[in-house]
């Protein structure tokens, strides 16, 4: 049955055969780019995409004979995403942009803005809306490096049961040889790397321009010898090792002290009296239902990596989560995405860690 689809393209090869296949199969599609604020706001810090991004969107439209849309958000990007971004980050915590540009924009904004007779929004995300009878599931991608379910799990059941991804059935591999096959624009285009709302600008650089730099002391935990000195905590993520500028290494950061601007660090990061392996998350947010199991599977981050957990709910908006193994990157702010097989159930946010408590 042919529907009435919107496309969010955005000039990319994944979203480029998503809407390729969209057209194949007789559906009656609609491409939509999505103008984000930060586009013209940051250009002085990269070369801004969106001018090549929309060359190649418009040579798609034009060859598969596509009308298409530009939408601008630049007001819900700040609202929705960037003032949330910034907040988490003042606060010391570890923000994921990602998950609230797709939840918030994506699926949020845009919906609100088109019109209410399409059926379905598609974009060129790796992840699967499996529809039931009384309910739509979001499940995993067969190709693990690439699922993109984690970044979803912030979705409710209105907005699943409202989308669909036309290339969640395939892989990365699959995905480059059709748009091959199809000649399309973006077939050699290199995945991007930044942040869906910062393109090709560094998150370092973006935190740089709002919170500016002010000098601190790296200190070390165990026994507060000052090492070196930082630009400013915000810079720095709970057992993050890279730009630290310390020698005698590997130094890992432990914790940050926020009212002093200090970030303490540590070379034992993995003895074995700190297991890491359990935490607390709250905000808890269910794609359909909280869990009626307790033996879960959770990410910590996107990629291939997942740990068996036993979760604890301990109320409506509170879980205790204990780990399968070890994970030196616990941090506050960050989202812990729970699945039960290949069914992504929805995620919390991480408050505290609770192995050394």
């Amino acid at each position: 049955m042919a529907l009435r689809v919107a496309a969010l393209t955005s000039g990319g090869v994944d979203s480029s055969l998503a809407l390729s296949l969209l057209k194949e199969q007789g559906h009656d599609v609609t491409a939509f780019y999505l103008k984000v604020w930060l586009e013209d706001e940051l250009n002085y810090l990269g070369d801004c995409p969106w001018e090549e991004d929309l060359e190649y969107v418009q040579q798609l439209c034009e060859r598969l004979d596509v009308p298409l849309e530009i939408v601008p958000l630049q007001q819900d990007y700040r609202e929705r995403v960037i003032s949330y971004a910034l907040a988490e980050v003042r606060a010391g915590r570890t923000p994921n942009p990602d998950i609230m540009c797709n939840s918030r924009i994506k699926f949020g904004a845009f919906y609100d803005r088109i019109d209410s007779t399409y059926d379905l929004v598609a974009t060129g995300h790796y992840a699967n809306a499996r529809r039931e009878s009384d309910r739509t599931l979001l499940t995993t991608a067969p190709d693990p490096i690439k699922d993109q379910t984690y970044f979803l799990a912030h979705l409710n059941q209105a907005q699943v049961r409202r989308a669909t991804f036309p290339i969640g059935a395939y892989r990365k591999s699959e995905v480059r040889a059709m748009a091959e096959a199809r000649n399309l624009p973006a077939k050699n285009r290199k995945d991007s790397q930044g942040l869906c709302f910062l393109g090709k600008i560094s998150f370092r650089d973006f935190i740089k321009h709002y919170l500016g730099e002010t000098p601190g002391e790296i200190v070390e935990a165990e026994t507060g010898k000052v090492l070196g000195e930082h630009r400013g905590y915000w810079f720095y993520t709970i057992g993050q090792r890279q730009g630290l500028g310390l020698s005698g290494g590997p130094w890992y950061v432990l914790r940050k002290d926020l009212g002093e601007n200090r970030i303490f660090v540590s070379r034992n990061y993995y003895d074995a009296e700190k297991p890491r392996d359990s935490f607390e998350a709250g905000a808890l947010h269910w794609v359909d239902a909280p869990p009626e199991k307790t033996e879960l599977h959770v990410k910590l981050r996107h990629g291939e990596t997942s740990y068996g957990c036993n979760v604890e709910l301990l109320g409506p908006d509170l879980a205790r989560v204990k780990l399968n193994g070890r994970d030196q990157g616990i941090a506050p702010g960050q989202f812990a995405v729970f699945y039960d097989g290949e069914v992504c159930l929805g995620c919390g946010v991480i408050l505290h860690e609770t192995s050394e408590r």
